[in-house]
Order: C-alpha cells, then structure tokens, then sequence
C-alpha cells in the first residue's frame, strides 16, 4: 500500500509517520512519499520519518519527491496537509483584521476567507492531477479551512473527505476523565469544521457527558476560553473555535496584546526543523507538543485504514456531505459530524435534531461558505465582499469593504485575478 502525503515537508508529518509506525497492523503501509517544493526542508523531515520508521522496526520504504505527478502512480490514498503562503501568509491573516476591529485568525473570519482564496485552486489542482494518475485513491485533506476545501473537493466529484483532530481531541480528554480507553466513547459531536458542539458522550450506552459537566465544567471551560457557566446551562462542551464567536471582542483585545499565533509558530518550526536535523534524533521531540495537531496521527491512520478496507470499516467524526442529515442545510453542505466509514465510502450518521441556538449559527456560517466558496473559484472584489458580509463575525458594510481591501492587498500574489 502507498500513501503519499502532500505538504510532507511540515513539521506535522513526524507525527504522521510515528502513528503508521505504531499502528502498522491497522494500516500496513509499504511506501510513504512525502511530496514538498521546498527540497531542503524535505530532507530534513524525511530523514526524521526514516529514523522513527527504523526505530519502530517498520519495513516501510519512505521516498521524497518536490513534484507531485510522478509521487502519485500507485498511491491508495493521498492526504493534503499544505500552506499556501506558509507561516508569512498566516501571519498576515492574523494582523490585518485586527486592523478593522475584528478577529485575526487564520480559518475564521477575514483570514480564514483569505486562506480559503488561496488555498482552493491549488488543492483542485492537486486533485486533479490525482485523478489522473491514481483514479481509485482517496484523497484526505487536513488542509484549513477544511469545511470548505472539502466542499470544493466534493463539489469537483472527487473522492474525498476532510479531517480535523478537535473530535479525537475531545474523544481522548473525556475518556482521561472517564478513566476508560478512548476508542470506548463515541461522541456526539455536531456542526461544521471549527463550528462543533460535543452533546453527548456514550460509553457502553451511557451518555457520561452529564457527569463529565458536574465534575470537570471548570478544567474544560478553562481548556476553551469561555464560562463553565455556559457549558453547565446548556450540558455541552463547544470547541475553542466557538470562542471567536462567544467572546469575539475579548479575543481581540487578547490579540492586540500578544504574539501573533503564527510568528509563535514560525519561531516553533525553525527550532523543530533544527533539531530535526540532529541524526540521533529518531523520535518526536517533546517541544513538538507545543506545535499543536495533537492526535492527527492517529486520526488520520484510522481513517485511512477504513477507507481503504484494512480495518472492515469503523464511525469515525470527518467532514462529510451533508446529504440530508441537517435538514436546514443544503445536501452538498459540508458539515462535521460522526459518519460510517467503509471501502464503499463515508456516509453521515443521523443526529438528534440542532438545537436553534446552534443551528441559526451553523446555518449563517454555512451560507457564508458557499460565498466564500464561490469567490474562491470565480474570484473577484464583489464576491469577496458579499463573503465578508455574511460572515457572522462581519456582517456591516463599512466593515466587510475595508476588511475586502485589506485582503486584496495582503494576498495579490495568490490571487491572479486580483
């Protein structure tokens, strides 16, 4: 079996690598081709990869290549982890919102629309040329914004499936607090990608999430940024994205005072690709802890072993059409929740019905995805603006135009048509 993983220069993939090396019975995986242009950062990850991969005593041969054509013949699945622009684009994403008074993130609001406009041709393109040279493979992306790449993707006919490791996140910290193992508790884990509610928490049939609340409401409002009131009166936990939108003004206090997340990153990166050169390194070091991506490993071997049959299929939280299971949604909406994934494909699993409190937000954000989507592939300053104005976090027409401007400007060189 061949996996080839695009954007492999990323400091991500020693993650990667040392969950197929761990998890070699779930997923026996005889070639792994990690694909980047940038050749000397290449080199420096996959020496690591074969290192962990030696360590581990794992026959996999781990090949690099900086042009994707040739890297695809053969492949069973490629999974899309890249950043157009790199940490320099995301640290534009993160500043000039704040400019306007709003957000500076790099999948929500104006820069997660900035990201999504550079991002989606080249994955297209990416899946395109899959299509090509490897027609039956999967293609997993784990690229942000991954709700609407996914869209793209799906909306391009192709085979795909977006992932996100905030379920799994949520999946192992319930299950610490359980004390159970944490393939024992099934989430109910419901919305779009970075827009997530967990209602429930099943273990042996028994919702837990209740129990969870009355005892541990403090330690995980603490983990996500908002009230432990708010997760008591409503007995969910929403993921820190939700925190944009619940306490949008505090984060851009909180933003206008700190390092930007991205040159925190960058300054993270340059010390891991350091110490990834050390050859006697053959594990992940513990500073990549702070790198954020916890569990994606793991997350990303499950699903692929179950789409591509080596595992007899398993309920797994990725991105998925709709098709009907939020009825308020249009079916090719790409939404987040758990789904049935086999060698026949991925299908979303029935959910209780949104609460209105949610669902009016899932909704917005949706509609705001489509436009994004939209200007994504046909371009042009109106149709960035008309995403801007039915972000939730904009939604004023002062606003949405001077955030429209800045945009522009911060991204011409990926945009051709601007």
């Amino acid at each position: 079996m061949k996996i080839v993983v695009v954007g492999g220069g990323s400091t991500y993939t020693p993650e990667l690598v040392d969950g197929l090396g761990r998890m070699r019975d779930l997923l026996p995986v005889e070639e792994l081709v990690l694909v980047d242009p940038v050749a000397d950062r290449l080199e420096l990850v996959a020496g690591l990869g074969r290192r962990i991969l030696a360590r581990l005593d794992h026959p996999a041969r781990l090949v690099t290549s900086t042009d994707l054509a040739p890297a695809l013949d053969g492949a069973a699945a490629v999974l899309v982890q890249l950043r157009v622009g790199g940490q320099a684009a995301r640290l534009q994403d993160e500043t000039w919102p704040l400019e306007c008074g709003c957000v500076g993130q790099e999948t929500t609001g104006a820069g997660g629309l900035a990201k999504a406009l550079r991002t989606v041709p080249v994955v297209l393109d990416i899946a395109r040329q899959v299509r090509e040279a490897a027609p039956d493979a999967w293609i997993v992306d784990f690229t942000n914004p991954v709700g609407i790449v996914t869209r793209a993707l799906l909306r391009d006919g192709h085979r795909a499936v977006g992932l996100c490791n905030v379920a799994i996140g949520f999946q192992r910290r319930f299950a610490q607090l359980l004390d159970v193992a944490p393939d024992r508790v099934e989430l109910g884990h419901v919305g779009l990608n970075h827009l997530t509610w967990e209602r429930s928490a099943v273990v042996d049939g028994v919702d837990r999430l209740p129990e969870i609340l009355a005892r541990h409401a403090d330690d995980l409002a603490a983990d996500i940024g908002l009230p432990s009131d708010l997760l008591r009166a409503h007995g969910m936990v929403p993921s820190y994205y939700l925190r944009y939108f619940y306490a949008h003004d505090e984060v851009v206090r909180e933003l206008l005072d700190d390092q930007p997340r991205a040159a925190q990153v960058a300054a993270l990166e340059e010390e891991l690709l350091r110490m990834y050169a050390d050859p006697a390194l053959d594990r992940k070091p513990d500073l990549f802890t702070q790198r954020g991506g916890a569990y994606y490993s793991e997350a990303a071997v499950q699903l692929a072993a179950a789409l591509l049959g080596s595992s007899g299929g398993s309920t797994q939280v990725v991105n998925v059409r709709n098709d009907g299971t939020l009825p308020f949604l249009a079916d090719d909406a790409v939404i987040e929740v758990p789904a049935r994934v086999d060698g026949s494909g991925v299908t979303a699993l029935p959910v209780a019905p949104l609460e209105p409190l949610y669902a009016g937000l899932v909704a917005a954000v949706t509609a705001y995805e489509d436009l994004a989507l939209d200007a994504a592939l046909r371009g042009g300053r109106q149709r960035v603006f008309d995403a801007l104005l039915a972000h939730p976090l904009v939604g004023q027409v002062d606003l949405a135009a001077g955030l429209t401007d800045r945009l522009i400007a911060h991204n011409r060189e990926h945009l051709p048509w601007a």
